[in-house]
């Protein structure tokens, strides 16, 4: 089943999807971003998430969020994405490698 997306559950899944925060509750990792990411930051990861919400949904959606595994999974199905997420993808990269190089995701 796909994971219904409100405003606060959209704004955690593209952090989690940006940043790749594994093996950590839901509430744990929100939590952890919150403490670590920049309003802008936060924004941007908003942004790359409404871009890719439908390749998500329609490719993803059996993806388990954490460890980047849903970045990795769009990356991989790249032929298929929308130009909007397609476009997205590298600044979803950047953020992910920047929280990994913050300490705040896994390598």
């Amino acid at each position: 089943m796909s994971p219904s997306f409100n405003a606060s559950s959209l704004a955690r899944a593209a952090a989690i999807m940006a940043f790749g925060i594994a093996s950590a509750s839901p509430a744990l990792a929100q939590s952890q971003l919150q403490t670590q990411m920049t309003p802008q930051m936060r924004s941007e990861a908003r942004a790359v998430m409404q871009a890719c919400r439908g390749d998500y949904d329609r490719l993803c959606d059996n993806v388990t969020p954490g460890g980047g595994r849903i970045l990795a999974c769009l990356q991989s199905h790249a032929g298929q994405l929308s130009s909007s997420c397609a476009q997205a993808l590298p600044r979803a990269q950047a953020l992910r490698d920047g929280a990994v190089s913050a300490g705040v995701a896994p390598k």
